[in-house]
């Protein structure tokens, strides 16, 4: 499942999912929150300016998950170099830090996150879904970043 090419997998979105996006961001940084999304900010690792972007929240056995469905997308590089942003759903934000997690511990996060998120990502996982087999599923774990926030009180 991974790109054959140097570059990591990427999936940019189209006109209409960005807009759509930025409703499901509006949504939650006003206060309502669909299916548990959130939107989150995290500075941007080139401007230094917090870019913000609606993120499903995954919890798997009690800890929470950010997962990129897209793949190796702005926010994951950002991610990367912030090392934590905030979370925003209406006037509660909550600070937080990520720590990615590497390929052979994804499994079973990216298993239950399909199980959950599936109807609107699946299109981005390149035909593996909840019910893949572990080795898919495994194989397609380089493709799609997941960090485990600890969220600070």
């Amino acid at each position: 499942m991974s790109s054959s090419s140097s570059s990591p997998y990427y999936l940019k979105g189209t006109p209409m999912t960005v807009r759509f996006n930025s409703v499901i961001g509006w949504l939650a940084r006003h206060g309502l929150s669909l299916a548990g999304v959130a939107e989150m900010s995290v500075r941007g690792r080139k401007s230094g300016k917090l870019q913000r972007i609606p993120v499903n929240m995954h919890t798997y056995e009690g800890t929470q998950y950010l997962v990129s469905a897209r793949g190796h997308s702005q926010w994951v590089r950002n991610m990367r170099v912030a090392g934590g942003g905030e979370l925003r759903v209406g006037r509660k934000v909550r600070q937080f830090t990520a720590v990615e997690l590497p390929d052979e511990e994804k499994l079973p996060i990216l298993r239950t996150y399909l199980e959950k998120w599936g109807w609107e990502v699946n299109q981005y996982f390149q035909g593996i879904t909840a019910k893949s087999s572990d080795e898919e599923l495994t194989a397609a774990a380089p493709d799609h970043p997941v960090f485990r926030i600890t969220v600070r009180n």
